[in-house]
């Protein structure tokens, strides 16, 4: 008749059981307070009472065995339901228990009694591993055999918008065959690769995340393709219609950035961009807002005339001051907001609310602009653009939902008399200055040259909206918001 403590801990941890078999009263009780076993755990069968003697006995038999201190921590995980920290409950992974005419193992049967008593298998177990990977799936890009999904990111201007949100649906086995070669990759990378992946997808690039450090030797077959990790991961999370790594640029900020052929390549696919491809138009398009990528301008290299310009001591440091490699005006309109961004970092994130973002905030400059337009597009800004200096120019990256819009000297032909201005798709980047491309255009007679900004050394860029012969507004000046991105041409 004595209850030692060990004795009393089996006996508190049997009545905290989940609900099964021959238990009703406990059945109810889970039902009518909404407790953690409602559900399908909760629908139980009694037609074989027989059975909950047996895994009475059982649960008893194996509890008897654990130490009184891992019981102790046992219990106080069943009654906080997982809220409280517990440690691990190490046992023998060789023992399995019979209970009528079924095998457990220890793990299956613990959470058979205490979590779901439902489960037969242990392929009914949801890791922590199995949770990120499924949480990763669900997190894809829409693709072929998702059409839900790509009506979702469709109708709320996602990034997926543009090209990469035309998917084709003709061949609805690929779907299938892409989950499963996904689901066989993500399952080898470590759990905290996969929480770092997990958080890059979540936040579309916004949050920091760290390289995903992969076998570069490694090839993964879908279908009659032969994909890279890092093209298959991109294609999976971002770009549906990805087919070739040609279409890829990594991003500055990658530890992979400007290696070539390192047994470890980084797969994470925000640490990549899409790679802007410059074909120019034969004629000019007959569009309006939402026309081609390309589009003729006026003006060819007249700056913003006849809009605002930035005066030449707004711009020009002291005379030997290299400390800076370019400066960017925010403008609204004709009017300029805030103060002039002097840029000595290699890459200058731009943007207007971005999650862990350090560079030049418009969300926090003071606008005096009552324009619903313009207000409405800087809401669309968003993660904005990342201006980044590399060895062969400066490129500009879209890391915005929307497209944007560039005009820039050493984009286009030098004999011709006007500029095209080109749409940059979410997630793209262009090449948007080309330094040894902008001193051949130079005009070396001019004494001025070397003493204000010239033309060949600005770039403009608009948020959402473009300017030109093929859209209602004729010059940039009239665009809503708007960057001037002047370089040091010291």
């Amino acid at each position: 008749m004595f209850r030692t403590k060990r004795s009393g801990l089996v006996r508190r941890l049997w009545r905290s059981r989940a609900p099964g078999e021959g238990d009703g009263e406990a059945d109810t009780r889970a039902l009518g307070t909404g407790g953690c076993c409602m559900g399908k755990s909760a629908k139980v069968s009694k037609s074989n009472p027989g059975t909950e003697a047996e895994l009475k006995a059982l649960t008893h038999l194996i509890l008897k065995k654990i130490k009184e201190k891992q019981l102790e921590a046992l219990l106080q995980a069943v009654d906080s339901k997982g809220g409280a920290r517990s440690p691990c409950l190490l046992l023998s992974s060789k023992v399995d228990s019979k209970l009528g005419q079924h095998s457990y193992s220890l793990p299956l049967l613990l959470c058979k009694v205490f979590s779901r008593e439902t489960l037969f298998s242990s392929r009914m177990f949801r890791t922590k591993r199995s949770g990120l990977v499924r949480r990763l799936w669900r997190s894809r890009a829409p693709g072929e055999g998702d059409g839900e999904a790509d009506t979702r990111a469709l109708g709320t201007g996602g990034c997926c918008m543009g090209k990469s949100a035309k998917v084709s649906k003709s061949n609805p086995g690929t779907e299938a065959e892409l989950k499963a070669l996904t689901h066989l990759i993500l399952k080898k990378i470590k759990e905290k690769q996969l929480e770092a992946l997990l958080q890059a997808v979540d936040s579309k690039g916004g949050a920091r995340s760290p390289c995903l450090l992969l076998s570069s030797k490694v090839d993964s077959k879908l279908g009659q393709h032969s994909y890279s990790l890092p093209l298959l991961l991109c294609k999976v999370f971002r770009w549906p219609d990805l087919r070739h790594s040609s279409e890829l640029k990594r991003l500055s900020c990658c530890e992979s950035y400007g290696k070539t052929n390192p047994e470890l390549v980084c797969c994470n696919p925000h640490h990549m961009s899409r790679l802007c491809e410059l074909d120019s138009p034969d004629s000019v398009p007959s569009s309006t807002e939402t026309g081609g990528t390309h589009f003729l301008a006026p003006g060819g290299l007249s700056g913003l005339s006849p809009g605002p310009k930035l005066a030449d001591s707004q711009v020009l440091q002291e005379p030997g001051d290299r400390s800076h490699w370019c400066v960017v005006a925010y403008w609204e309109e004709k009017t300029r907001v805030g103060r002039l961004y002097s840029v000595q970092e290699p890459s200058l994130d731009i943007f207007y609310d971005l999650p862990q973002g350090n560079g030049f905030c418009l969300g926090q400059l003071n606008s005096d602009n009552k324009s619903q337009l313009v207000q409405k597009v800087r809401g669309k800004i968003g993660y904005g653009i990342q201006l980044t200096k590399e060895g062969d120019g400066v490129w500009v990256y879209n890391r915005s939902c929307y497209p944007i819009f560039i005009k820039s000297a050493t984009l286009d032909n030098p004999d011709s008399r006007t500029l095209l201005v080109h749409k940059v798709f979410p997630g793209f980047s262009i090449k948007a200055f080309d330094y040894e491309k902008a001193y051949s255009l130079q005009r070396p007679n001019d004494h001025e040259f070397t003493q204000q900004p010239w033309t060949c050394f600005t770039v403009q860029i608009s948020f959402v909206k473009g300017w030109g012969q093929c859209y209602t507004r004729q010059f940039i000046s009239s665009c809503p918001c708007w960057l001037e991105v002047i370089f040091n041409n010291r």
